[in-house]
């Protein structure tokens, strides 16, 4: 994992971002309802969305043979949506699935009177996430920010970061960190972030040698040491 770190609308900004327009692919719009309100968000769809993109809110999530995460506990994403300062999901039309004919637009699905009602939480389908915490003065970090896969690469991240950014400062809080993975750092960069210029080192919690269990170990990451938690077996899909 990865810490870095953004201002609002850096002066590079724009530049970046065009960068990175032009290389995506023209892509038809997907109609979309966007929502900062935490009681929109369905904790069992969320656990779905986490589930399709792979995605998993634990540093040390447990895989399976096909390097897939486990589910995330319902009850533990329904604490952490009451408990993140800011959360954005991302809702589309049920119909609108990308996954089996590519660029087609609205498939099939529904009837016409389902398809003509306005895009909302109630009838919308969750396909994007994203949220922070904060001290609600001074520092913030953001985590879990995904789209699902057939619906990546069409400024859907970007919007999502930038509600979240909005939302912070809107607050007077300036001092906003990511948590990416290494895969995830291209992103986060045209949205404006970059390595800390402060030169801060991100460190996760450790306990001395001597108080180590057995079956625990710590790990270079990096400029990072972590904990890692006790061997356990993948989980059978």
């Amino acid at each position: 994992m990865s810490v870095i770190h953004g201002s609002y609308f850096p002066s590079n900004f724009s530049a970046k971002l065009s960068n990175y327009k032009r290389t995506t692919t023209k892509q038809p719009p997907v109609p979309l309802f966007i929502s900062t309100n935490a009681s929109d968000i369905n904790p069992f769809h969320l656990r779905d969305l986490y589930s399709q993109c792979n995605h998993s809110p634990h540093r040390f999530p447990v895989r399976d043979f096909d390097n897939r995460v486990e589910l995330a506990d319902v009850n533990k994403l329904s604490i952490a949506l009451n408990n993140s300062t800011v959360v954005v999901s991302v809702f589309t039309k049920p119909e609108f699935d990308l996954s089996e004919k590519e660029d087609e637009g609205l498939e099939g699905g529904g009837d016409w009177l389902q398809r003509m009602m306005p895009l909302s939480p109630a009838n919308g389908r969750l396909i994007g996430f994203g949220r922070a915490v904060s001290d609600f003065c001074l520092t913030a970090s953001i985590y879990d920010v995904m789209v699902i896969p057939t619906l990546q690469r069409r400024g859907i991240g970007r919007r999502i970061i930038q509600k979240i950014i909005r939302s912070l400062t809107n607050r007077g809080i300036y001092d906003i960190a990511a948590l990416c993975s290494e895969e995830e750092r291209s992103f986060f960069k045209t949205c404006g972030f970059d390595n800390d210029i402060m030169g801060s080192t991100t460190m996760m919690y450790t306990r001395t040698s001597s108080t180590f269990q057995t079956s625990q170990m710590v790990q270079c990451a990096g400029r990072k040491l972590l904990l890692l938690p006790p061997d356990r077996k993948p989980f059978q899909s």
